[in-house]
């Protein structure tokens, strides 16, 4: 049996119409999301806005990433309970001034269940910060991410 290996680097393509002021729709691969302003900011409020979205990014690769450290690993990590919030800066985007770090810091509580071992458990934490990209651009952008981890019993389900 052959295995296809997936390529290590590849192009993204990424498009977007701008329909109002406050209002995006962003294609990839044949799906779509809105970004949008909130009401108060003249928007529609059909979606996250840009900033928001990148907070979601963060937490969707903190999911996908640490799952599939956990399956290398060897063990369960099943739902995952993701909380973030994150100081931000918003003069720069109301054109009050420049603000070269709108995030000064990112928390995020999270409760995964999980039958790792607690070393398995903190081995995981540890790759993460390795390999999530998200958090790769922004750490590597000064602002610090700080990880708050409640490992919960994996319960078998009884369906």
């Amino acid at each position: 049996m052959v295995s296809i290996r997936p390529k290590s680097k590849v192009n993204m393509a990424v498009s977007a119409l701008g329909e109002t002021h406050a209002r995006s729709t962003v294609s990839a691969r044949g799906v779509s999301s809105t970004i949008d302003e909130p009401v108060e900011r003249q928007g529609t409020n059909q979606g996250l806005t840009p900033t928001e979205t990148l907070m979601a990014s963060l937490i969707g690769c903190t999911n996908v990433i640490s799952k599939r450290i956990a399956h290398k690993a060897g063990f369960r990590l099943g739902e995952m309970k993701i909380e973030l919030t994150a100081g931000f800066d918003r003069r720069g985007t109301m054109l009050e001034v420049e603000v070269d770090r709108p995030f000064s810091d990112i928390q995020m509580d999270i409760q995964a269940k999980t039958d790792a071992t607690p070393a398995q458990f903190k081995e995981m934490q540890a790759d993460l910060a390795r390999f999530c990209p998200i958090a790769k651009v922004i750490r590597g952008s000064g602002v610090t991410i700080t990880e708050r981890w409640t490992a919960l019993p994996f319960e078998e389900s009884h369906d």
